[in-house]
C-alpha cells in the first residue's frame, strides 16, 4: 500500500525516470524536426531545461515520500509503545480509563483527577529517588544531599494534599487505594501505609544507629502504633454505627410513605456519619507526615537520605510483586 511503512519507493523512482526519458525524446524529436540550427538549438536548451526541471521536481517528490514515510513508521512505533505502557498498567492493576469511561458525578470527576495527578507525583518521586541514589553513590556531601532530601520531604506534602483533595470528593476511593497495584493494596490501612510498620522495616536498614536515636525510633514506633489504634478504633465505630442507623428502621408495610419517609431519614443520618470518613483519612494522612518528619529530625542527613531510598525500594518491590503475581501461570 502505498505511504505505508514498508512502501517501496523503486516503482515510483522507475517511473519518474521513465517519464523524463519519453519527455525528453519527445522534445529530441521536436528538436530534430525543426528547421534551422538556431531553431534546433532553441528546442535543444528547453529540452535540457525540462529535464532538469523534472528531475528536480522528481527529486523533491522522493523527499517527500520518505518523510512521510519516516512519518508514518515514527508514529507506528509511538502507538506500539503506549499500547505497551498500557497493557503494562494494566497488568499491574491499575485502572486506565478510556474515552468511553465518562465520570457521571463530581467524585467520579475527583477520583480520575487524583489518579492522574498522582500518577504524575509517582514519575516525580522516581526522579528524585534516582537523584539521591546518584547522589550517595557519588558521595556527594551532607550539604547537597540536604537539598535533595528536604525536597523529597516537601513531594510527600504535596501528595498527602492531593489526596486531601480527593477525600473531600470520593472519600471512598482513598480509603480503597484503587491508584495502587493489587499487592499495595494488600498492605493499606486507611489509604496508606502504616507508619509504625515502616518505622519497623527501617530499624534494620540504618545501622548503625546510636542509642538515643534507637530510643527516639522506638518511641516514636509506639506513639505511631498508638495512634493508629485509635483511629482503627474510631473507623470501627463508625462502621457499627452506620450499621446500627441502618438496622434501626420502623416495620412498615411495603409502598407505604411512612416507610418511604422513614427510609429517607435514615440515609440523611447515614450519609452524614459517613461524612466524618474524610477526617479519618485526614488524620491518617496527618500521622504518616509526622513520622516522616520525625524520623528526619532524628536522623543524619546521610541517614535520612537511606531511610528515603529504602520506603522507595521497598514500595518498588512491592509493584514488581504484583505484576509477577498477575502475570504467574496458571494451571
Amino acid at each position: 500500500m502505498a505511504g505505508s511503512p514498508g512502501t517501496d519507493t523503486s516503482t515510483d523512482l522507475d517511473t519518474d525516470e521513465k517519464n523524463q526519458m519519453l519527455e525528453l525524446g519527445q522534445l529530441a524529436s521536436l528538436a530534430a524536426s525543426g528547421s534551422g540550427d538556431k531553431s534546433k538549438d532553441k528546442l535543444g536548451e528547453k529540452a535540457l531545461r525540462r529535464l532538469a526541471q523534472n528531475r528536480e521536481a522528481a527529486r523533491k517528490s522522493r523527499l517527500r515520500k520518505k518523510a512521510y514515510i519516516e512519518q508514518l513508521e515514527n508514529s507506528r512505533l509511538k502507538l506500539a509503545q503506549l499500547e505497551q505502557e498500557l497493557q503494562r498498567a494494566r497488568q499491574q492493576g491499575i485502572f486506565i480509563p478510556t474515552p468511553g469511561d465518562k465520570p457521571h458525578s463530581t467524585s467520579e470527576n475527583g477520583a480520575l483527577a487524583f489518579d492522574t495527578d498522582y500518577a504524575r507525583w509517582q514519575e516525580d518521586h522516581n526522579k528524585q529517588i534516582n537523584e539521591l541514589r546518584g547522589a550517595l553513590n557519588a558521595h556527594a556531601s551532607d550539604d547537597d544531599l540536604r537539598c535533595i532530601v528536604d525536597s523529597i520531604m516537601a513531594h510527600y506534602c504535596e501528595a498527602f494534599r492531593l489526596k486531601g483533595v480527593a477525600a473531600k470528593a470520593d472519600a471512598f476511593h482513598v480509603l480503597s487505594g484503587m491508584w495502587k497495584t493489587p499487592v499495595e493494596r494488600c498492605f493499606l490501612w486507611l489509604g496508606e501505609f502504616r507508619p509504625s510498620e515502616l518505622l519497623k522495616l527501617l530499624a534494620s536498614r540504618l545501622e548503625p544507629l546510636t542509642e538515643q536515636q534507637l530510643a527516639s525510633i522506638c518511641n516514636l514506633q509506639q506513639s505511631s502504633q498508638q495512634a493508629e489504634e485509635d483511629l482503627s478504633l474510631g473507623v470501627k465505630a463508625l462502621q457499627q454505627s452506620v450499621a446500627e442507623t441502618l438496622a434501626s428502621g420502623s416495620l412498615c408495610p411495603a409502598g407505604s410513605s411512612g416507610k418511604a419517609a422513614d427510609s429517607s431519614a435514615q440515609m440523611a443520618v447515614a450519609i452524614g456519619k459517613l461524612g466524618t470518613l474524610e477526617n479519618f483519612l485526614q488524620e491518617a494522612d496527618n500521622l504518616r507526615l509526622h513520622t516522616l518528619q520525625q524520623m528526619q529530625r532524628v536522623l543524619t542527613t546521610r541517614q535520612s537520605a537511606r531511610a528515603l531510598l529504602a520506603i522507595s525500594d521497598y514500595f518498588s518491590r512491592l509493584r514488581a510483586l504484583s505484576s509477577l503475581w498477575i502475570a504467574r501461570p496458571r494451571e
